[in-house]
């Protein structure tokens, strides 16, 4: 699933090229990806709007438009959303869900392979309660130590699965929480509220170094993923743990284990990441 650093890597690359341009068509390949809206309706509401920006909370896209409204895209598992000069019917139609046409002739594709991406509309009145179910951005100055710990307080959940709550933070998925624990030497079925102090710094650190890290390298393609240009991300080339079991820890040389989690795969050192 995409993550915050490919979410991040789309939105940086296409923030530019569609701020100020307006929607002059939008067609509808798979009403699933707009229901409960029809395609009909969804394509009505989006006809010559202009896009004033493009923002990003959590794991989802929102092209805010004109009048308020805001286009909110989540690419879930398998979603590539691209932005192409050529129109989408002169090329391949597997998968392709949906296809914006903007005034500079430039249309923004939206293919899917397993069907689980969504694309709604939030009217200005309801985006900051949608939102507000969300925790806290973890590259945001904000997100330190003491909210961290303040988050992990008093809970006896396994500290990876924690990471993963979107509701706890937002953005982390399963690659990241990998690699942000052994980052800071810690073992993924530890208690979230048993960290230390000292723990808890690491891991913050980490989360962000991490997350950065993996912008810088346009995100992890492991299956599918791929950014605006049609381009795989180079983060996976980097990996510490995640998807290595059986090879030697680049710290120690231990080999790397893989367990479940919280029903997640999960990849660790057993001598540097100690429960």
């Amino acid at each position: 699933m995409p993550e915050l650093p490919e979410v991040e890597t789309i939105r940086r690359q296409l923030e530019p090229e569609v701020r100020g341009r307006s929607i002059t068509g939008t067609r509808v390949t798979d009403g699933l990806l707009v229901a409960p809206m029809t395609p009909a309706r969804f394509a009505g509401k989006l006809k010559g709007r202009m896009i004033t920006g493009l923002s990003r909370r959590g794991k989802y896209l929102r092209f805010e438009l004109d009048g308020g409204d805001t286009l909110v895209v989540h690419l879930r598992m398998t979603g590539i959303l691209t932005r192409l000069e050529e129109n989408p019917r002169n090329g391949d139609q597997r998968h392709l869900r949906l296809v914006l046409t903007l005034d500079d002739g430039s249309f923004l594709a939206f293919h899917d392979v397993r069907r689980f991406g969504k694309a709604f509309l939030l009217g200005a009145g309801a985006s900051d309660s949608y939102w507000a179910r969300l925790g806290p951005e973890p590259l945001e100055r904000s997100f330190n130590p003491k909210v961290l710990a303040a988050i992990f307080h008093g809970r006896v959940r396994p500290v990876k699965p924690a990471l993963l709550d979107q509701q706890l933070i937002a953005g982390i998925g399963n690659i990241y929480a990998d690699e942000a624990l052994f980052a800071a030497l810690i073992h993924p079925e530890k208690p979230a509220g048993s960290l230390s102090g000292k723990e808890i710094a690491a891991l913050t650190k980490s989360i962000k170094e991490t997350l950065r890290r993996a912008i810088r390298l346009q995100g992890s393609s492991i299956d599918s993923y791929r950014d605006a240009r049609g381009n795989p991300g180079r983060f996976q080339n980097t990996f510490k743990v995640h998807r290595r079991a059986g090879e030697p820890c680049p710290r120690c040389g231990t080999a790397i284990e893989k367990t479940r989690v919280g029903g997640r795969g999960t990849y660790y050192c057993p001598r540097c990441q100690r429960k």
